[in-house]
């Protein structure tokens, strides 16, 4: 017997087996996979908006991430920013992705300055900051599922995430894996917060990826669209 050979043809099938067995393993992970919930139907868009635009910037048919400066933009620079670098940089390249920044009416010079400040001289095509007065900003933000209100700038350092269909996403249950298991009661996740760099980076990141593998699963037909998700909404909004 030629060992040599056998050695061979066993480092060549270990060699072709590998990686079929690890995408065997990974595709139910990408076909059955749990869908971002839907914490929220019937968000405002923001029609009669102003901004600085050749297209019109609407918030159907588009993934969005939405945010609130307000009265005084400058003050939400630090949030700004890390939307920039954790989101908008990581995201920018999906089909149909913005962040919509909203902002007061009379304060667009300030507004474009924050923009010019998070821009690094990049291309922000897919960062919008529209313009609304105070009636209209709340029509929107009332729209949303959130406990807090707005500050009295109209602003808030928590983004929303809304689907193509007008729907907020996030999590209906956002406990952690030792909370499930010590019977903690439930608590879910509507807005993520700007400041906290853990929750942009890891779930907010998390669960834009999911939302975005829903919508290729759709396009490709594969979605197993189910009315779950539905329960869950009108479960929690019974609770409520």
């Amino acid at each position: 017997m030629n060992y040599k050979k056998v050695g061979i043809y066993a480092v060549l099938g270990i060699l072709f087996f590998l990686p079929v067995t690890f995408l065997l393993f990974l595709y139910p992970a990408t076909h059955n996979y749990t869908p971002l919930d839907i914490i929220n139907e019937n968000v405002a868009d923001i029609h009669g908006f102003s901004f600085n635009s050749e297209e019109d910037i609407m918030l159907k048919d588009h993934i969005t991430v939405l945010s609130f400066l307000g009265n005084k933009p400058m003050e939400r620079l630090t949030a700004a920013s890390n939307l920039k670098e954790l989101v908008y940089d990581k995201f920018k390249g999906f089909k149909k992705f913005q962040i919509v920044l909203i902002a007061s009416k009379g304060n667009e010079t300030a507004a474009e300055e924050l923009k010019k400040e998070i821009s690094l001289y990049e291309d922000l095509r897919f960062l919008h900051v529209v313009y609304g007065t105070p009636k209209q900003i709340t029509n929107v933000f009332k729209s949303l599922k959130y406990s807090e209100p707005l500050d009295s700038n109209l602003a808030t350092d928590n983004v929303f995430i809304i689907d193509k269909d007008l729907n907020q996403r996030g999590r209906i249950d956002d406990r952690t894996d030792k909370e499930v298991e010590k019977e903690a009661p439930v608590y879910g996740l509507n807005s993520y917060d700007c400041i906290e760099v853990a929750t942009i980076k890891n779930k907010m990141s998390e669960d834009l990826r999911i939302l975005f593998t829903e919508y290729r699963q759709k396009r490709k037909g594969e979605f197993n669209s189910t009315t779950r998700r539905a329960d869950d909404l009108k479960s929690e909004n019974e609770k409520n």
